[in-house]
């Protein structure tokens, strides 16, 4: 149909789609909550679209009657959708343990204040505590949860590392202010510093209400200039000591920059992260290997050929660098412990088999060195089963395994060394052999994410 001769009803409605089809990846990113001023600007002008639409005279045609259902039931979506992304049993649960954090921070920030920065152990445990917890949110890849997400392990790991910074490294004063007229200046700003520190703290924890990003901001801005102003010539400490605190203030005015990173996909879909991608390939190495293993070669070239392999993948682990990311530190360490997990398994596999090359020294062998013998047997065939496992805790597989490894470590509890170090140190390996397999299956199944 020629749009010259369309009915301005419907030119009307057209419009007002879309400017709500425009606003559709707002409302799909919105990662706040419903109290949240983005949140009631959103509502409000998706609202007012929907009064827009609902009164536009439809003069008694069937086209235009069915253009504005069209329109009014995209604008109802969207605000059905805003309204689930700020009320999410996970964006919730977010926000619960966020919670806890301001209590925490809270009860430290005041020291700030006073020049001081007396941390407790308590203090330490729990931001610990509260980061692994935001980590261990499931998100199910929802945009608005992984940016809610992101926002909120950001924030307190910036906390916790302005802190951990100012225990480990404070600007020592070079002279007294009899020195140089500048020094007193210097520590002037110095205590504004380190008052500005409680500040930021306060604000990325949402318990300063009195002060904002952008005014902080500016005044550390301020500071910078005030030591750019200060005549240091002819005077090296003086002029280093100065730069050190140029240097804490830089720290913290990059602390400021959260917000807006965070408004970048790639800051919060980690899927995309080069950290990320790098750990992916790695883990595909790694399963190719442990095909290629379970095909059998020859022996002796099938276990010292994958086992250089994968001591190659972990070197290639240890040179990622997660940075100041939980999730991505969480993410290379599963990763370490899959193939740690596969050596394992190849170790067995090659003393199995020279053991077997050797059975002729069986009868020297006591009943419970030969029993641990039969159990690592076993608990070969359990790791090969569960290094393939893919699937959740209700999985019938899941259970059998999980069964198959309590009754060798019950097996091996019931076996006696009868005083026989050699045999009471094999048993004791094979414990820790079991326990290890029970917790990598565990772990294969937690349902993590990054």
């Amino acid at each position: 149909m020629d749009m010259g001769n369309q009915h301005p009803s419907i030119k009307t409605l057209q419009e007002i789609q879309k400017e709500v089809k425009d606003m559709e990846p707002q409302v799909a990113a919105f990662s706040g909550l419903a109290g949240d001023r983005a949140y009631k600007k959103l509502e409000r002008t998706l609202t007012k679209r929907l009064f827009e639409i609902d009164s536009v005279d439809a003069e008694g045609r069937g086209d235009v009657q069915q253009a504005r259902k069209r329109a009014a039931q995209e604008t109802e979506r969207l605000l059905k959708e805003l309204e689930q992304n700020a009320n999410h049993p996970q964006r919730l649960e977010l926000e619960s343990i966020f919670n806890e954090a301001q209590v925490l921070v809270e009860h430290e920030i005041p020291g700030f204040y006073d020049g001081g920065n007396c941390i407790t152990e308590e203090f330490d445990e729990g931001i610990q505590d509260i980061i692994f917890r935001l980590t261990q949110v499931k998100t199910g890849g929802k945009v608005s949860l992984r940016k809610a997400r992101y926002h909120t392990v950001t924030k307190v790991c910036a906390v916790q590392e302005i802190i951990d910074h100012c225990r480990k490294q404070q600007p020592s004063l070079p002279l007294s202010t009899e020195a140089h007229p500048s020094v007193a200046k210097i520590n002037s700003v110095m205590c504004e510093v380190n008052k500005a520190k409680g500040t930021l703290i306060g604000v990325l924890m949402g318990v300063n209400n009195n002060e904002t990003c952008r005014h902080l901001s500016c005044v550390l801005i301020g500071l910078i200039a005030e030591l750019d102003a200060l005549d240091v010539c002819g005077h090296p400490e003086i002029r280093n000591y100065r730069k050190e605190v140029v240097e804490e203030i830089n720290r913290l005015q990059r602390y400021l920059d959260l917000e807006e990173e965070a408004d970048s996909t790639y800051a919060f879909d980690l899927a995309q992260n080069r950290c990320i991608v790098k750990i992916e390939e790695i883990r595909k190495k790694m399963k190719e290997i442990h095909s290629s293993f379970l095909k059998g070669e020859r022996a002796v070239d099938m276990h010292l050929k994958s086992k250089t392999e994968l001591q190659v993948l972990i070197t290639e682990l240890d040179e990622v660098s997660p940075g100041k990311n939980p999730c991505i530190r969480e993410a290379r360490r599963r990763a370490v412990i899959e193939v740690q997990t596969l050596i394992t398994y190849v170790d067995l596999k090659e003393a199995l088999v020279r053991r077997q090359v050797f059975l002729q020294q069986a009868e020297l062998e006591t009943p419970a060195h030969r029993a641990v013998w039969d159990i690592l047997g076993i608990l070969s065939s359990i790791l090969q089963e569960v290094l393939s496992f893919d699937g959740n805790r209700m999985d019938k597989n899941y259970m059998r395994l999980e069964e198959h490894l309590t009754k060798q470590l019950l097996a091996l509890d019931a076996i006696d060394p009868q005083g026989d170090e050699r045999s009471k140190a094999a048993r004791k390996q094979a414990v820790k052999l079991a326990q290890n397999i029970l917790y990598y299956l565990d772990m294969k199944t937690d349902e993590w994410e990054y």
